[in-house]
């Protein structure tokens, strides 16, 4: 059966290399080759659990592995109400995964492992849906009192920089009984998609140490899909939760404008484009954050409409038959698709149609006008400027630019040359091409569906500034925004799910997006697509 369109026939395989109506398989991973930690250096409920819980994932990459590393934050909160496992168990059992993986994939830059420990033994550890599950925390935007922060900058790694409260979103984190165990690698300001910041050095992904694990969570996608934690704080400026997951075969939500708190220290940042949240390696673990995450803090400038019922119901829920359209080449024609992720939008089409779903080739016109991206260049290097004065203001020492990376620097001297006039005009510019994005899902559309990436994971290096070219890492982050960047401006909710991957074994996202407002019917898809071709039992070579 043929993806149909609007009125313009078949869809074209054969023009993408693929063959219908055949739904293109997934391709097998490598075997994980690395052994657990030593038995005796894990905890007695630990090892005692061993034998119950490894049937959860039947396969001979998990019967290698500390068991717990297999389960998402939803089975391992669960351990924990049932008495099977302690809060402090789990922890314990989270610093071994860390301290043996982490010299590998350079995910976790402060570790945080004592606090966890006296948070888990705590009496006010908080008694939320994730009571003593261990997290990982991004080290830009969100922030834990009297903890270290240096948002990817040696400036402020120098300074040994701490912050003296927790934000909004780290005090639901902890009602929820998150227990904090380390902060996670990050690129300087989360400016570029790779996370290779001078300060710290490079993340690796764990399905290729070459490879990058994306950015700006790269740090914390690494870090959950290699089984270090079942899920890490991530946020999303440009893709920056999307980018991450799709590289590192994770599910990966940006929710709607306003729907988690960036308070108290931001209303908005750049324009409204940027979104707090997590990656996750299930679907259920993302709608259960949400609830957790979700609603504003008093004088929040955006709102997000309150749902119909707790996110972690909808996916329990039919998504009944939805119109989809599907857009598989680049916006503005500027690049080619790599033939991979090509083949991944075409197969997942296919695997919707046969879930009973109409497909149509079709998209928001407005993705193919250039003007789009002279607004967001001028309104993130106006932001830029701004962080760094106020980074001098906060520090009382001026930043020079021997203080930041070519980029940051050349991005900000960008900014300053904005005037408040013309930042307005992008801004205005923006909000009216948003206008005509979501007038497409007016039209009687329920999704859009793409790849979330133009190409798959790219090699360390290729972001670096050279002295001919400071913006690098602007240039080469094109096409790994192309397909990302357009929802945050918007505002709409869009998700990364890992159901492809190429021949040599490399996670390759699909992206789905929805009406602003309607994570409820991305969830209840996501649901389904999981159960239709699962995840959850594939491992990356560098596996806990």
């Amino acid at each position: 059966m043929a993806l149909s369109t609007s009125g313009a026939g078949p869809l074209d395989w054969a023009s993408e290399g693929l063959q219908a109506p055949e739904i293109i398989p997934l391709i097998e991973a490598k075997p994980n080759q690395i052994t657990r930690a030593p038995r005796e250096r894990q905890p007695a409920m630990l090892r005692a659990a061993q034998t119950d819980y490894r049937s959860s994932y039947p396969t001979e990459e998990a019967a290698m592995s500390d068991p717990l590393a297999t389960l998402d934050a939803t089975a391992q909160a669960e351990l924990v109400r049932t008495g099977k496992v302690s809060p402090l168990e789990l922890v314990e059992s989270a610093i071994v995964r860390i301290e043996k993986l982490n010299p590998t994939l350079n995910a976790v830059i402060y570790p945080l492992f004592e606090k966890a420990r006296a948070q888990a033994r705590s009496a006010e550890l908080g008694r939320g849906a994730f009571h003593g599950v261990p997290f990982l925390l991004k080290d830009l935007v969100a922030h834990s009192a009297g903890d270290p922060y240096s948002a990817g900058m040696s400036f402020l790694k120098r300074r040994g920089w701490r912050e003296r409260e927790d934000t909004f979103l780290v005090q639901r984190l902890r009602a929820a009984g998150f227990l904090i165990a380390g902060k996670t690698n990050t690129p300087e300001l989360g400016l570029v998609t790779t996370t290779e910041p001078i300060a710290f050095g490079p993340t690796r992904n764990p399905w290729d140490t070459t490879r990058s694990p994306g950015g700006s969570s790269g740090g914390s996608a690494a870090a959950t899909a290699s089984g270090m934690v079942a899920a890490a704080h991530a946020n999303d400026g440009g893709g920056s939760i999307r980018i991450p997951a799709s590289m590192c075969g994770l599910v990966g939500l940006k929710p709607s404008r306003g729907r988690v708190s960036q308070g108290p220290g931001v209303g908005e940042s750049w324009a409204g484009f940027t979104a707090e949240f997590v990656v996750t390696r299930s679907v259920r673990d993302a709608a259960g954050i949400l609830d957790a995450l979700a609603g504003p803090m008093v004088g929040d400038p955006y709102v997000a409409p309150p749902p119909l019922r707790p996110f972690s119901q909808e996916i329990a829920l039919a998504a009944g038959r939805l119109r989809i359209g599907i857009f598989a080449r680049a916006p503005r024609r500027e690049f080619s698709l790599h033939a991979d992720c090509a083949a991944a939008v075409r197969a997942v089409g296919v695997l919707l149609e046969s879930l009973g779903h109409r497909m149509e080739e079709s998209h928001p016109k407005a993705l193919d006008d250039p003007a789009i991206v002279g607004h967001v260049v001028r309104v993130i290097a106006a932001w830029t400027a701004r962080d760094l004065d106020v980074w001098s203001l906060r520090t009382g020492e001026a930043i020079t630019p021997e203080d930041v990376e070519p980029l940051t620097w050349e991005a900000a001297e960008i900014g300053r040359r904005i005037s408040a006039s013309e930042y307005i005009q992008a801004v205005d510019g923006a909000q009216a091409w948003t206008r005509t994005v979501a007038a497409w899902w007016e039209e009687g559309f329920d999704l859009l569906l793409t790849p979330t990436l133009a190409e798959p994971p790219p090699l360390l290096g290729e972001f670096t500034a050279t002295p001919e070219q400071r913006l690098q890492g602007w240039v080469r982050s094109g096409p790994f925004v192309a397909f990302t960047q357009p929802f945050n401006v918007t505002g709409q909710p869009a998700i990364s799910l890992p159901l492809y991957f190429s021949a040599t074994g490399l996670p390759i996202g699909v992206q789905l997006v929805a009406a602003y407002g309607r994570e409820d019917l991305l969830l209840r898809i996501a649901a389904q697509l999981e159960a239709a071709r699962p995840w959850a039992d594939r491992r990356p070579p560098v596996y806990a």
